[in-house]
């Protein structure tokens, strides 16, 4: 059983088309467009894997398609098994 306690991962999605398309629109409508699209779709990610209210996304990364999330270990594990994210790592604190 992993941890109870909140931590900072990232997390990075899979090859995505619509993605790409956005992201092609150096405008700046397209960046809008882009930022919403991104924030959208991690917010769904995580509402169909995730209990309401058990994490707390801190951004969407929209250079690389993923975001930051502050979730425990186990919610981690089941974020690698969601349909469309690549990998979850853990954020190290460099000391």
């Amino acid at each position: 059983m992993g941890s109870t306690k909140s931590e900072s991962y990232f997390v990075f999605m899979s090859y995505d088309p619509e993605y790409e398309r956005l992201r092609a629109d150096r405008t700046k409508r397209g960046a809008h467009e882009l930022d919403l699209y991104l924030s959208r779709k991690h917010d769904e990610v995580l509402a169909s894997t995730l209990e309401p209210g058990s994490y707390k996304k801190i951004s969407s990364l929209v250079i690389v398609d993923g975001f930051a999330v502050e979730i425990t270990e186990d919610q981690a594990n089941m974020l690698r098994s969601a349909k469309g994210v690549r990998v979850v790592e853990k954020n190290e604190e460099v000391a």
